[in-house]
């Protein structure tokens, strides 16, 4: 599906404020480069709007953290700096309405949805929300949601509504969704009672849809055997008409007509059936 930079984009407006309040601290010379080319990908991605610079420099970082040993690390200044290279580089692929390229870009550097960040796996949802495409997430967000490591996350809750709201309701996985909000402990009471409400009403929707298609296409149906049965009638009465006017127009027609005359001048002069006629007549005179 194609869009134009400004609608994929859309879901990601405000970037710029995060990107500031967000940047990692200096720390240390092991990450230094990386942190040097992500204020420069910064820069390029909300001053210049140099989008294509913006991703370029962030994949520089991504291969100077790789070069360091520290692409892997799992905790640290390191893993900052590579979600706000993610942040980064999503905006940026956005912004050139390249939107579909998203998922596999960042999977290419945490290798499993597991391990995606919090504020990464929510952007995803969102630009694929927005861009009506929320089946790409299904996955992706279930892997995540289901490792025992991030359910002790604060923002775990926020991210389980988040898959039910924008992924599972928008796709009719009714039954999924249900499972998520009665065995998740993402969800407290009012929150729960709040997706089962939402779960119950995308099924009326879903219900009243299923019952509106059918009657409509059993409209379209009477509606088809109807229009044949009218052409039907038309065929027969051209297929009437043809063989009328063909009869009419036979060669013979005008023979039949008079051999028809002559039968009629033969009756009505043949001696034969008037002596008998009049044989008949003298007998009743004579009786």
């Amino acid at each position: 599906m194609k869009s134009d930079s400004s609608a994929s984009a859309a879901p990601l407006k405000g970037l710029g404020g995060l990107l500031r309040s967000s940047e990692p601290v200096r720390s240390g010379p092991a990450c230094s480069l990386a942190v040097d080319l992500l204020e420069e990908a910064a820069d390029f991605l909300v001053v210049h709007l140099d989008f294509r610079a913006a991703l370029a420099t962030c994949e520089r970082a991504w291969l100077s953290l790789a070069s360091e040993g520290l692409a892997e690390e799992p905790a640290g200044t390191s893993l900052e700096v590579k979600c706000s290279l993610c942040v980064v580089g999503i905006q940026a692929l956005a912004e050139m309405d390249r939107w579909q390229e998203v998922l596999s870009w960042v999977l290419q550097y945490y290798k499993v949805p597991e391990k995606l960040p919090p504020k990464v796996l929510e952007l995803c949802i969102l630009l694929y929300s927005k861009m009506k495409e929320p089946g790409a997430m299904l996955d992706v967000v279930s892997a995540w949601l289901q490792d025992p490591g991030n359910q002790d996350l604060p923002e775990y809750g926020a991210l389980a509504e988040l898959h039910l709201q924008r992924v599972l309701l928008p796709l009719g996985h009714l039954l999924e969704a249900e499972e998520l909000v009665t065995g998740s402990i993402a969800f407290d009471e009012e929150q729960r009672l709040g997706g089962l409400h939402a779960i119950h009403s995308a099924r009326l929707r879903q219900t009243q849809e299923h019952s509106g298609s059918q009657q409509t296409q059993e409209l379209n149906q009477e509606g088809s055997l109807s229009h044949k049965f009218q052409s039907l009638l038309m065929l027969l009465h051209q297929l009437w008409d043809s063989a009328v006017s063909y009869f009419f127009c036979l060669p013979f027609k005008k023979s039949l007509l008079v051999a028809l005359i002559l039968c009629l001048l033969v009756v009505r002069f043949d001696p034969v059936p008037c002596s008998i006629q009049d044989t008949t007549w003298n007998s009743n005179i004579q009786i």
